[in-house]
């Protein structure tokens, strides 16, 4: 089944009911059992989340909760998660980051099974490598802005490790996500509101609101800290098609990770970036007593909600904010400046988008001039060293996700880099990107952007092991 017959046969999902997911972290370690009760249970189920003084969202989600359950499982230690469907369309999950085989992963276009209304599938794999990971739906969504990720179907996926990531006193997850989407032209007003700035004129996706968890800006708990306390903060971008910049005046953030794998290079900066599925864990010193928003530095984007409260014990007022200074954001910072080892194969990979074709009001997206499911697979041997050159030919920003593998980001425009692993990297309007993977878990592999709207029309491709 393509994603394409996939919308045929799906009905509209319905929706979500809030938890706070600043609750304690529960650690669990799997048995892996293939028979037998599951290590873990998540059931898709229609609910309603009340997201801000009077504000709610009917939408769908894991365990009537946004996000969906925390999942801290061992790393290398096998785990069965059951699934069941309780919605009216199929669907599946993917977990996001793991490099596991493609049956599990939770990818139709690898051979992953799609999940029939009123069914259970039992997922059982070994989680590796440990970090920050996430899990979400994979389903086609096309037209229907209630289904795949724009709905609540999200949730921090914890892998641990033997080691540590740094000295912390206390850990907060927070997921941001976007609500109520509607179609909109892709001019100036978009501009004003995205993070995603396109230079392109077009239909696109627009919002209402906004959340960091289950809440919008001044509704719901805020992050208690207290003077002098180490917080380590995984912060996810779970948006649909949404960028984000966040701010905490008063604040530095000290990069650890990215995507859940330890930067070459830690750095302290004053303004994060995310792309769509992009995560980064960050050590953030409680150094400035007061009570301050945590947020998006587009002022239109607090207004919808894009924030939350930061407040010291025994502090009490209206939430601060102060615009951070302007800067780019530069994934080079974090990594090693020496030149990456030279890869057995190069693929040159071109983006652009074609225009709306067959009635769509969206437009088609082409890799080498060809869409999904047309796109040429890429043929690799198990064991060697491929390079791919990403080069975006068109004027939005593209996250590309490669499933089932970590890569190492090796030059960015014209700066060659080594010892960046992602999973998830933006690649600008009109730039060139490249990354290098290892071909060390065969089966079918999919690669495509990250933002819904460009993988539902035409922007994935498959790679495929020889032999």
């Amino acid at each position: 089944m393509n994603r394409r017959s996939f919308l045929s046969s799906a009905g509209a999902l319905l929706a979500a009911r809030s938890l706070n997911a600043l609750a304690p972290l529960q650690s669990s370690q799997g048995s892996g059992n293939s028979a037998g009760k599951a290590d873990h249970f998540i059931r898709i189920e229609p609910c309603t989340l009340d997201i801000g003084h009077g504000v709610t969202i009917k939408t769908t989600a894991y365990n009537g909760q946004v996000p969906g359950p925390l999942l801290r499982l061992r790393e290398g230690v096998r785990v069965t998660i059951d699934v069941t469907n309780a919605g009216t369309s199929s669907d599946l999950v993917h977990w996001h980051g793991l490099a596991i085989d493609s049956l599990n992963d939770g990818a139709m276009e690898e051979g992953s099974p799609m999940i029939a209304a009123g069914s259970t599938h039992r997922y059982t794999f070994t989680p590796k490598p440990s970090g920050t990971r996430w899990y979400h739906t994979h389903a086609a969504a096309y037209g229907d802005l209630s289904v795949g990720t724009y709905s609540g179907q999200f949730g921090f996926l914890l892998i641990e490790g033997k080691e540590q990531p740094a000295r912390y006193d206390q850990e907060i997850n927070l997921a941001i996500h976007h609500w109520e989407p509607s179609f909109v032209p892709m001019v100036e007003t978009m501009r004003e509101q995205s993070s995603n700035m396109p230079l392109t004129t077009g239909s696109d996706v627009g919002y209402k609101y906004a959340t960091i968890n289950a809440h919008m800006l001044g509704a719901g708990e805020p992050i208690r800290v207290k003077q002098g306390q180490r917080v380590l903060m995984r912060l996810l971008n779970a948006s649909a098609t949404e960028n984000v910049v966040l701010a905490l005046p008063g604040h530095s953030f000290k990069i650890i990770a990215m995507d859940g794998n330890p930067v070459p290079n830690p750095r302290t900066v004053e303004v994060l970036s995310l792309a769509v599925a992009e995560r980064v864990d960050a050590v953030v010193e409680m150094n400035a007593p007061g009570v301050w928003v945590l947020g998006s530095t587009l002022q239109k984007s607090r207004q919808m909600g894009l924030g939350i409260v930061v407040e010291y014990a025994g502090k009490t007022g209206d939430p601060v904010w102060k615009d951070p200074p302007a800067v780019e954001w530069d994934y080079t910072q974090f990594a090693n400046t020496a030149e990456a080892p030279a890869p057995d194969e190069t693929f040159v990979l071109t983006f652009r988008d074609i225009g709306s074709l067959h009635g769509s009001q969206f437009d088609t997206w082409t890799i080498n001039n060809k869409s999904w499911p047309d796109t040429d697979p890429l043929l690799v041997q198990q064991g060697k060293r491929y390079r791919m050159v990403l080069r975006n030919g068109s004027g939005d920003q593209h996250p590309i996700h490669l499933h089932r593998h970590t890569f190492e980001v090796t030059r960015i425009g014209k700066k060659p880099i080594s010892g960046l692993m992602k999973d998830v990297i933006n690649v600008m309007p009109l730039d060139t990107v490249e990354v290098d993977f290892i071909a060390n878990n065969p089966g079918g592999t999919l690669m495509h952007c990250h933002q819904q709207l460009h993988m539902d029309y035409g922007f994935m491709q498959l790679i495929k092991y020889k032999g």
